[in-house]
């Protein structure tokens, strides 16, 4: 039987969710639809220490992966799913699969070959548009952390940079020391 061929991108994009095998992440970036397989171990390691360092200095805040966002952006929103959300605990009881950035703190990404690209820039400017205080980056390729923070105008006014392995201070509204040696 002849599937009938999507209208429009969001129609094609809920096809592919709908049709997407499980783990498999299908996000929605500027007009464009991206396909990501799961994640590997490495990385999942990296994401559960992650949650686990923020569960211990904060235990106020969930801690929320597989979560879908809505993005503000220019012709159309976003739609994606970040590695780690952090949010006041109830911010998501509803049903809705994409989410008002409004109450996330920060958001947290962990690069891929495959990713990479789309987590340094075209994630960086979502977030940063949707307000979004802290962008967390862990970048496997580069042996970097990038912290951006101060969302002004579609971007981000400040960004430090540690190399993996060395402490980094998260700033406000966080405000605590992550361990970055188990990354």
């Amino acid at each position: 039987m002849d599937q009938p061929v999507p209208e429009s991108v969001e129609e094609a994009f809920a096809s592919l969710s709908d049709a997407a095998p499980q783990g498999w992440r299908v996000e929605l970036i500027e007009g464009e639809i991206h396909v990501t397989p799961p994640a590997n171990g490495d990385h999942e390691e990296i994401v559960s220490e992650l949650s686990g360092q923020v569960r211990d200095h904060r235990k106020d805040l969930g801690r929320y992966t597989g979560l879908g966002l809505l993005l503000p952006g220019g012709v159309a929103h976003s739609r994606v799913i970040p590695d780690l959300v952090v949010a006041p605990k109830g911010s998501f009881s509803d049903r809705w699969e994409y989410h008002d950035p409004t109450p996330v703190l920060l958001v947290g990404e962990v690069t891929s070959r495959s990713t990479g690209d789309i987590d340094r820039e075209r994630k960086l400017t979502g977030y940063a548009t949707a307000g979004i205080p802290v962008y967390l980056l862990v970048d496997r390729e580069r042996d970097v952390v990038k912290i951006h923070s101060r969302p002004s105008g579609g971007r981000y006014e400040r960004t430090e940079l540690v190399s993996l392995a060395q402490p980094v201070t998260l700033p406000e509204p966080l405000g605590f020391d992550l361990d970055t040696s188990e990354f």
